[in-house]
């Protein structure tokens, strides 16, 4: 019999000691089912070895075959020994044999997951729809299975079509008296959640027992038995504090499809069997937009929840509205409208994830927390396989610096009506006009091939001009592929599921086509090369210059120029610079948008721009730092506001210094908030390890003497308190605080508020004295220097 499926996840299991694959999917009826394929056997190549090779390799494990192979590495011909295991835990041990052998020079693909082999060699798509040559085989836990009679088939024009797919969005509030919980002491007091049914709710604990909580939530995901479940940091903290938690009260956290508990995996996600967890922090984390990360500032950017129409509450505060039943509403509130923004963001983003575990070849429940790099080596090793090449080994390889794109120094001030120029996808339409790929470099003093070679402009190195490389080869296919998909697009209502879905794809090609050359300069890449990467920066770098020099002979204010870039002042004939590009290069160059205003200082890489639907761009300032306070964060921002909404300059510095001067008296009035003047930094090495003494060190130190478990990759919040000299010595954590005016308010204004501040206000002239009444005030190039 014949069914059709979309793929969920994926993983394998030996039975009968042989390995299985395991893909559990939707059918096209809506029912949950699990397709299991006997067929395939884990393998890797060796190159070269004694003669005597099965045999040496036998006494380790039992092999199923050996076979001569010809493959290609880097695009060379290579002969290759392919060594099929029986199964794939036997890989690891024949592989650490064959690399003992005398003789062998070589061992490729031996660190691939079993499950990923098979699709990569299969051809097997995660979150897409197959079609499978089936035999019913009863049920694997509450699953109907099916037996493959061969791998199944993608079928790609379904796309843009989705299952009925049942989502569930959670959040847990752990009780926190002692500032970062510990799940060995602190219970889970609420569990908020909402699913696609329409269903939302909080799951509250029975005081600090939280037992009954834990059951009533494993309860709840069996009985509605989400496909994925969506998370924010929950891969960082409710998943692994909820598994501890669970072990540590002798409970059973088993929610997966085949009865079992979520296990820590690759990437540092959480899997749970047959279901795809998302934590959608990890995609956030990849939004430069977002300054803050924080949930509620997330949701606020997609358009999900307005921060002031919802309730906030310091996380460090959790255990006192729960303890206080007059404040508890407020924070059971709190706990379901961070599970309603999940979801939110869960409907803006799930479109895009999907279509990037397609695109990119890793399932769902991994692909938002695998880096960009592991995301296109997972695309990379499908065409390899395709084309027949052997995929390179990870290598330990130092660092090698190499110089990126060109930036210019700007020119501090306020600009008004400026166009800013973007080249589109300028990396890969290098790589792929100039032949740049690991394959096509020729080593110094090889001899120029008869098809001739490109050379890049300042670093001399080479390339040949044929065939085509192994890396244009697939941004070609990709760039096929997108205009395949927007093609589609344009035959359909553009309102539709299946545009928004098609629109999302094509947006996944882009990405994994624009982080080719990144990719290729990622020490930790299979197919590094650094001289790839180097050259197209370099022929990025010569074609930015010349295009600067042919606006400024057009006599346009070239004002800013960054990677692949301009800003220049609005004109018309911006035009003819479209067409000089476009025709000399053959890259699309496009007017990205136009700025009201926009500010830059005397740095590189950081400006603020107005557009017209009043959205401020801030690129570059303090509000992406970690070791500023959140009221020094928040007074930027501010400042940035009034400066661009102002009518001119003088109306910007009035605005600027009366709202600075404001923070700064409420701050010696102590009319603040504790919460604001906390400094988060994370512990990212034992106590014992750190060689310096910095602030959030010694605050830890302080946490341990205080009878707080510390401990490597915990987060640390303080203060600086009045008192002693070195500011290292005046840090103390902010639960240790009994009283606001230990705080040194001075350090906050002097070293956090007025240089936040000036880094903006500078450009329109404000100095600090302006601020507070001192002699000899400093300008911004004082804060700078």
């Amino acid at each position: 019999m014949e069914i059709s499926f979309w793929l969920l996840d994926i993983t394998y299991a030996v039975v009968g000691g042989a390995p299985e694959i395991r893909m559990f999917g939707i059918d096209r009826n809506g029912e949950r089912i699990v397709v299991v394929d006997r067929s395939f056997r884990p393998y890797f190549y060796i190159e070269g070895g004694p003669h005597n090779l099965r045999q040496a390799l036998a006494a380790v494990a039992p092999i199923e075959s050996l076979e001569v192979v010809e493959r290609k590495l880097f695009g060379r011909s290579i002969t290759l020994t392919k060594v099929t295991a029986k199964i794939p835990e036997d890989v690891r041990k024949l592989r650490d044999a064959a690399s003992a052998l005398s003789g062998v020079r070589g061992v490729y693909e031996a660190d691939i997951r079993f499950y990923m082999r098979y699709m990569v060699d299969t051809g097997v798509v995660p979150s897409a729809w197959h079609v499978a040559e089936v035999s019913e085989e009863g049920r694997l836990g509450s699953l109907k299975k099916y037996l493959v009679k061969r791998p199944p088939t993608p079928i790609l024009e379904k796309a843009g079509v989705l299952p009925d797919l049942r989502v569930l969005a959670f959040d847990i509030e752990v009780y926190n008296e002692r500032g970062t919980p510990d799940p060995s002491r602190d219970p889970v007091i609420i569990i908020s959640y909402k699913d696609s049914q329409g269903r939302e709710g909080v799951l509250t604990s029975d005081g600090r027992d939280d037992r009954p909580l834990i059951r009533k939530f494993v309860e709840y995901i069996r009985s509605f038995d989400p496909d994925i479940i969506l998370g924010y940091n929950s891969n960082g903290f409710d998943w692994p504090y909820l598994a501890e938690r669970a072990r540590r009260l002798g409970l059973s956290l088993s929610i997966d499809r085949m009865g079992g508990q979520p296990q820590q995996s690759v990437y540092g996600h959480w899997s749970i069997l047959g279901r795809a967890n998302l934590d959608l922090y990890n995609i956030i984390e990849e939004v430069p937009e977002i300054k803050v990360k924080t949930l509620d500032r997330a949701a606020e950017y997609f358009g999900v929840m307005r921060r002031d129409e919802r309730v906030l509450i310091p996380g460090h505060r959790i255990y006192e509205y729960w303890d206080d039943p007059k404040r508890r509403p407020l924070l059971l509130r709190y706990s379901l409208e961070d599970a309603v923004s999940t979801y939110g963001l869960g409907e803006k983003l799930l479109p895009f994830l999907i279509q990037l575990s397609s695109v990119s070849g890793i399932p769902l429940d991994q692909v938002a927390a695998a880096s960009v790099g592991a995301r296109v080596e997972w695309l990379l090793m499908r065409y390899a396989y395709r084309a027949g090449e052997v995929a390179p080994n990870r290598e330990e390889r130092p660092y090698e610096p190499y110089k990126g794109a060109i930036v210019l120094e700007p020119r501090p001030g306020i600009y008004s009506d400026v166009a800013v120029l973007d080249f589109t996808s300028m990396y890969p339409s290098i790589i792929m006009r100039y032949n740049l790929s690991p394959d096509t470099y020729l080593e110094p003093g090889e001899p120029d091939p008869p098809e001739g070679v490109h050379v890049a402009p300042e670093v001399g190195h080479r390339f040949r001009r044929a065939p085509t490389g192994f890396i244009p080869q697939v941004l070609s296919s990709l760039v096929k592929l997108r205009r395949e998909v927007r093609g589609a697009m344009l035959r359909i209502d553009p309102n539709s599921v299946e545009y928004k879905l098609l629109d999302e794809r094509q947006r996944a090609l882009k990405i994994m086509a624009n982080a080719m050359y990144g990719y290729m300069g990622w020490i930790g890449a299979r197919w590094y090369k650094r001289e790839v990467a180097e050259s197209v920066t370099a022929y990025a770098r010569s074609i930015l210059l010349d295009v600067i020099k042919y606006a400024r002979a057009l006599g346009l204010d070239v004002i800013y120029g960054d990677t692949d870039s301009l800003f220049i002042k609005n004109n018309p004939i911006i035009e003819k610079i479209i067409d000089y590009v476009n025709k000399k290069y053959e890259i699309e160059i496009k007017l990205e948008k136009i700025y009201r205003k926009i500010l830059f200082t005397e740095s590189k890489k950081r400006y603020a721009g107005l557009l017209d639907d009043g959205r401020i761009d801030i690129v570059g300032f303090e509000v992406v730092r970690g070791d500023w306070c959140e009221l020094a964060k928040e007074v930027q921002l501010n400042v940035i506001e009034y400066i661009l909404k102002s009518q001119d300059i003088k109306e910007a510095k009035s605005n600027v210094i009366n709202y600075v001067k404001t923070i700064i008296e409420n701050l010696k009035e102590y009319k603040v908030n504790i919460d604001d003047l906390i400094i988060w930094k994370t512990l990212d090495k034992d106590l014992n390890e750190y060689k310096v003494m910095t602030p959030h060190l010694y605050a830890a130190k302080l946490l341990e003497k205080s009878g707080f478990r510390v401990h490597k990759g915990m987060t640390i919040g303080y203060v600086i308190i009045r008192g002693g000299d070195k500011i290292t010595y005046k840090a103390k954590p902010y639960i240790l605080i009994n009283d606001l005016k230990e705080i040194d308010i001075d350090y906050y204004i002097e070293k956090q508020i007025i240089p936040a501040a000036l880094r903006i206000a500078g450009v329109v002239g404000v100095r600090e004295g302006d601020f507070i009444s001192r002699g000899g005030g400093k300008s911004l190039l004082d804060f700078l220097s």
